[in-house]
């Protein structure tokens, strides 16, 4: 008897968000500790931080080939476990990391493992929200966001109770296979894919410009992935660096994270009000004017307190715009494209990712020649990029639109 068709339909879907609530907490792990760990090994230098912090995008970018074959032979089911667990591993991995170059390695590991978690776990959601027949990809990363809003309150109080990287990840690490062992029998099973979408997937000589649909998707999600990177990586070294705020008010990447969540929670309830070319339209201006009220405002007031509520302001605000760009840039492509699902995720993460290699070697160049403040400034343009790309291509056009 298959076991798998006696597991309820919402088992499959809670399994598939406990496995997103690991990704974001182990994310979130990470990102709210780098200005610790910046300063555990003496980086002094921006642009040479952004070089270390290029080697995640890197491993991301490598990992790009592995994923769409991967998925296709052995399944999402099986990929969604193999990476989450690696992906916890490299975090415990770089808290232990006792040099730089180990660091290196440590990251772009780090780098593979998340890829293919992002890959395989949206896949599962995709045929999870087929099964239900309507839009509930938001739900599944609303929930990576509220882990990731967790992971971040985590960090702050571990940040400000002394306790270090090392304990930290090894803590998250336990956590994340605990949630392993307990989700994985609820996972919807997918069969291997048959053997043309196989040799699809794999490298061939001859080159097939993709899908259009998917290219003008992925630029979008290439400024999205920018300005997440400016966020998860640099905010905060913002507070640290611009505002120069003492530990107890660090808030930017706390506050950043939990306005994505509220957003991310948010955007069904948008789509049937607005429809989801207004939401991304919407979304782009909050980008854009959040980075602005950040970079030119942030810096008029004397008070630090009073900095550190124009600047959280302005945090929140991208918050609330970058946290519909990727779920409903999954979902136009489970509902539009005509590409095999995780070969479409696989062609359009390879055009997004770029952002993320781009992203930290960007923002350490305009941090070093001029500061963090223009770095921001410069990334907040991509809202108005996204607002224009939304507003003149047919790839966000759809038939219920308001």
């Amino acid at each position: 008897m298959n076991t798998q068709a006696l597991i309820s339909k919402e088992k499959i879907r809670y399994a598939a968000l406990t496995f997103f609530l690991a990704q974001g907490l182990c994310f979130s792990s990470w990102a709210s500790r780098i200005p610790d760990i910046k300063d555990i090994f003496e980086v002094n230098y921006a642009f040479y931080w952004g070089l270390v912090l290029f080697l995640i995008p890197v491993g991301k970018f490598v990992a790009i080939p592995l994923a769409g074959y991967l998925i296709s032979k052995l399944g999402s089911r099986i990929m969604v476990q193999i990476s989450i667990l690696g992906y916890g591993l490299s975090l415990f991995a770089i808290g232990a990391a006792s040099h730089i170059v180990l660091l290196g390695i440590f990251l772009f590991c780090f780098g593979v493992f998340w890829n293919l978690c992002d890959i395989s776990l949206n896949t599962q959601a995709i045929g999870i929200e087929r099964m239900y027949g309507r839009t509930i990809m938001a739900t599944f990363h609303g929930g990576w966001s509220l882990a990731a809003c967790l992971g971040a309150l985590i960090g702050f109080v571990m940040i400000v109770t002394n306790v270090s990287p090392f304990y930290h990840f090894s803590v998250i690490a336990l956590i994340i296979a605990s949630i392993v062992f307990i989700s994985r029998p609820y996972l919807q099973e997918d069969t291997p894919a048959p053997k043309e979408e196989i040799k699809e997937a794999e490298p061939k000589r001859t080159f097939r410009m993709p899908e259009k649909l998917l290219l003008q998707l992925g630029l979008v999600g290439l400024f999205a992935l920018i300005i997440e990177s400016a966020m998860f990586d640099w905010s905060g070294i913002y507070f640290e660096s611009v505002i120069q705020a003492p530990k107890s008010l660090q808030i930017g990447f706390l506050v950043f994270m939990v306005m994505m969540t509220v957003g991310r929670f948010l955007t069904n309830y948008a789509y049937r009000i607005f429809g989801k070319k207004r939401v991304l339209l919407i979304a782009g201006s909050f980008i854009f004017i959040g980075f602005l009220t950040s970079s030119l405002i942030g810096e008029v007031f004397h008070s630090m307190l009073a900095k550190v509520i124009v600047n959280s302001l302005g945090f929140m605000m991208v918050g609330l715009g970058i946290s519909c760009m990727v779920p409903t840039i999954y979902s136009f492509v489970g509902a539009k494209s005509k590409t095999p699902v995780g070969i479409a995720l696989t062609i359009l993460s390879s055009i997004s990712f770029i952002g993320s290699l781009v992203a930290p070697l960007l923002i350490g160049a305009i941090t070093q020649a001029f500061s963090i403040r223009y770095a921001y400034l410069v990334v907040g343009l991509l809202g108005l990029c996204i607002v224009c790309m939304v507003s003149f291509t047919n790839a966000f056009n759809t038939e219920n639109e308001k």
